[in-house]
């Protein structure tokens, strides 16, 4: 089976946000993931990694308003400032937590803004971002999200990443592919797994529809979990669903 991480953002919410790191290796957990870990001091992180000794998977780099309801950092002309204070707040978590990877979340496309000056901006930002984490070791991957959740977001299919990347250029960047967001926008998840492992940095999944776990959707789970195993993909595998009950009770589908 693969080597499973669990997102501290979605799951364990019955828990403090520092407890959900024990607990999530209470539930067998080799890794944990934080969408967004910069509202608590990363020496905190930090110590309750430690504590553990999980492996740190995704941290994403901040996205300004995009939570909100704004268009977010990476695709704004104009923001490129922004965008580097995100990567440079982002790097001094990743230089003390060591993620395999920080996920660059493209935005939305802003209202009366071109489309290809907004790609421009979003490939200078995604060469600018690989460039300060390839010191670390760090991969910087595009994750792209459906058009059902977010119909105008800049990245919606897995080609779109990967041209994302090759427009880009740079050998730091890679593909944060997600089973839920792929399954929706028409993906055969495991011909696409087979087919770009190699341009995969990181994975994540919930069922589709509804974002649930495992079982509570259309997704055949045993088939994608068996094809990244047969890919040989050797990153990790995150748990990013919303439970449909306490967390602990939605595992059944964990080894």
């Amino acid at each position: 089976m693969p080597r499973f991480a669990a997102n501290l953002t979605t799951l364990f919410n019955e828990h403090a946000p520092l407890d959900r790191v024990r607990a999530a290796a209470d539930c067998g957990f080799e890794a944990f993931e934080v969408q967004f870990p910069y509202d608590l001091p990363v020496d905190d992180w930090l110590a309750a990694r430690d504590a553990t000794n999980l492996h740190v998977s995704v941290i994403n780099i901040p996205v300004g308003d995009l939570l909100s309801g704004g268009p977010g950092l990476a695709s704004v002309p104009g923001r490129q400032g922004q965008f580097r204070a995100a990567v440079a707040e982002a790097r001094l978590y990743a230089e003390a937590l060591r993620p395999r990877c920080v996920n660059l979340l493209a935005g939305l496309l802003p209202a009366k803004c071109d489309p290809a000056d907004c790609r421009a901006t979003l490939i200078e930002n995604a060469r600018y971002a690989a460039d300060a984490f390839a010191p670390l070791g760090v991969k910087v991957a595009v994750e792209p999200i459906n058009a059902e959740d977010r119909p105008d977001f800049m990245i919606k299919t897995s080609g779109e990443g990967i041209a994302l990347i090759d427009a880009a250029g740079n050998e730091n960047l890679a593909l944060q592919y997600d089973l839920y967001h792929m399954h929706i926008m028409g993906d055969r998840l495991s011909e696409t797994i087979s087919r770009l492992v190699d341009r995969i940095a990181h994975i994540q999944f919930a069922d589709a529809p509804g974002r649930h776990e495992p079982g509570t959707g259309t997704i055949d789970f045993l088939e994608a979990f068996r094809a990244i195993d047969d890919s040989g993909y050797a990153g990790w595998v995150a748990a990013e669903y919303l439970p449909s009950r306490r967390t602990e009770d939605t595992l059944d589908w964990m080894p």
